[in-house]
């Protein structure tokens, strides 16, 4: 196990590798570059744009880029082109905005869709199963920009509910409880509406799951036993059912990286989405190169660790791995 473990750990570090250098190499390729400035701007000189490309490297090959680009992220002496500030607190501070908004609408989607999913299954055809089925295509179907809209304009527009940013102008100081429930209020509408999407697909999962255990020996002949319903759905079906959706967990970590640039520019919420998202209309390539790299480390992260969940899960995995 130690051994499979040691040898899956060390391809994703060639990976990563790999895959960082293809994203530096990727963004070079895009139109435009940091030291394109406005000809019309008086200031900016043509001895100007040779010291801005000197400084940060631009003349030389990709692969020393690539070199240049790595030593200054070890050392904390990575830049952005736009403002000269460190890139790592920079992306810090987005993250600790993304993170409490992956994690409320990460667990609305896993708390929401498994009772949603397993009822359908145990009541195949009934009235819920229609009505969830038809609200999940619904879900999938509608953009999320347009219910984002919908919502701003009832509650903000409508109720005349600040919505917008991450607090209420003129609480920013307040203290104790206020300020709280004033940041949770601001979380709670981006958070499920990110949370919709995902509700709607990992529900049909999990009933599409459940239907097909069911009807398996060990489930009949856990029934034939004479064990409760309780027993056999929630400790033999569902257990079994579940091991799809570990490799689907590794997946969910990427999230915090990504987010959702949408929800995050309607609803103005500073997270790692919106930085990225400037740093591509400003061609801020050092700030642009480490998100993608940061979300390359959790992606390669997130799936190692759904592999040694599913060989803790499935003893077969454990043998196959001949360790």
């Amino acid at each position: 196990m130690l051994g499979w473990a040691f040898k899956n750990l060390l391809s994703r570090l060639a990976l990563l590798v790999v895959i960082s250098f293809i994203s530096l190499a990727a963004v070079h390729l895009a139109p435009g570059e940091p030291s394109e400035v406005d000809p019309s701007n008086p200031r900016i000189k043509a001895e100007d744009v040779a010291k801005i490309r000197e400084a940060f490297h631009l003349d030389e090959p990709v692969y020393k880029q690539y070199f240049f680009w790595i030593r200054d992220l070890a050392t904390g002496e990575l830049r952005s082109f736009k403002d000269q500030q460190p890139v790592l607190p920079k992306i810090w501070d987005r993250f600790k905005n993304s993170l409490p908004l992956f994690l409320l609408a990460t667990l609305l989607v896993w708390t929401l869709s498994f009772p949603t999913g397993i009822h359908a299954a145990l009541r195949r055809g009934s009235r819920f199963d229609r009505a969830t089925t038809i609200g999940a295509y619904m879900m999938i179907s509608i953009p999320g920009f347009f219910l984002a809209y919908v919502l701003v304009i009832l509650i903000a527009g409508k109720l005349g509910y600040p919505v917008v940013g991450m607090s209420t102008f003129g609480l920013e100081n307040a203290g104790g409880m206020t300020r709280f429930m004033d940041r949770v209020w601001h979380l709670t509408v981006p958070a499920l509406l990110s949370a919709i999407g995902g509700v709607a697909v990992l529900s049909r999962y999990v009933r599409a799951e459940m239907i097909d255990v069911s009807g398996t020996d060990y489930v009949r002949t856990a029934r034939a036993k004479g064990l409760t319903e309780d027993v056999v759905i929630y400790r033999h079906a569902l257990r079994n059912a579940l091991l799809p959706f570990v490799t689907m967990f590794g997946l969910l970590l990427p999230g915090l990286i990504g987010g959702s640039v949408i929800f995050e520019q309607i609803f103005a919420w500073p997270g790692l989405g919106r930085l990225g998202f400037d740093a591509i209309l400003s061609r801020d390539f050092p700030v642009i190169i480490t998100i993608n790299f940061f979300a390359a480390v959790l992606t390669l992260a997130g799936t190692f660790i759904s592999d040694l969940l599913y060989a803790f899960a499935d003893p077969r995995i454990r043998l196959g791995g001949g360790s």
